[in-house]
């Protein structure tokens, strides 16, 4: 199997997960399990593809003065080891168990993202929260359902903090665009050690990375003034849709 198709849905998901602040894992696992990837098959090639991407983002952003390096630390360690066990769960889940807790997961978190772009107006940032306790379960719940989901550390902490501090939209986007890579590293070190468990893509593991770098800078300096809210709307009904056939189907 040719890796450009990989490629190309790898460069748009990065532009809309750059954008967003979410996307990426959600976009390429939907992707990949509906071209026949395992659950873990397809949460580990996300995954190690990101390596690369969430690279180039983090760089990207960092560069544009888009990272809180406060939040970073407190959202990427724990992120990391959320990812790490829930990677090890969702290896250990059997093939056809672990299709049907993967698409449920990306179901849910395809709600998740329209909910909050077509209600983003009616939502007033709270109190500003700066406990660190409160940003390390973030990260740690984070990290956990995008490992054992296949994607989900934007759909869960970008509007969580988008939702609950006074940070820049940008510098959130960035902060946890960055926070990502740890996550990526933790996750695919996690599905690597159960290596013999997995059947992995790699063709569509280099296509994925190839494109996903490729947009990373771009979307970094797209992220001011790309239609955020319709480019949301769209995506979260397009994951829904997706899995929700996958379901009904099984």
């Amino acid at each position: 199997m040719s890796w450009i198709p990989f490629a190309l849905a790898g460069a748009i998901a990065q532009l809309i997960d750059g954008s967003l602040g979410m996307g990426f894992g959600l976009t390429s696992s939907t992707l990949l399990l509906t071209l026949g990837a395992s659950a873990a098959g397809a949460s580990a090639a996300v995954h190690i593809a990101e390596i690369g991407t969430t690279l180039s983002s983090g760089v990207s952003h960092w560069h544009r003065d888009n990272v809180d390096r406060r939040i970073l630390i407190y959202l990427a360690v724990p992120g990391g080891i959320g990812a790490a066990l829930g990677a090890t769960l969702l290896a250990s889940i059997n093939l056809e168990n672990g299709r049907i807790f993967i698409s449920t997961i990306l179901l849910l978190l395809g709600f998740v993202l329209l909910y909050r772009n077509i209600f983003k107006s009616l939502q007033p940032n709270l109190v500003e929260i700066s406990n660190p306790r409160y940003l390390t379960f973030l990260g740690f719940t984070g990290g956990f359902v995008d490992a054992s989901g296949g994607g989900g550390w934007g759909p869960v902490v970008t509007p969580t903090l988008m939702a609950t501090t006074q940070t820049e939209p940008r510098k959130i986007i960035g902060t946890v665009s960055a926070a990502e890579f740890i996550v990526a590293v933790c996750a695919s070190l996690a599905f690597l050690a159960n290596l013999s468990r997995l059947e992995i893509n790699w063709v569509a593991v280099a296509g994925l990375a190839a494109g996903g770098m490729l947009l990373a800078p771009v979307a970094a300096k797209l992220v001011a003034w790309l239609p955020k809210r319709q480019l949301g709307i769209i995506v979260g009904i397009t994951i829904i849709l997706i899995n929700a056939i996958r379901l009904i189907g099984n």
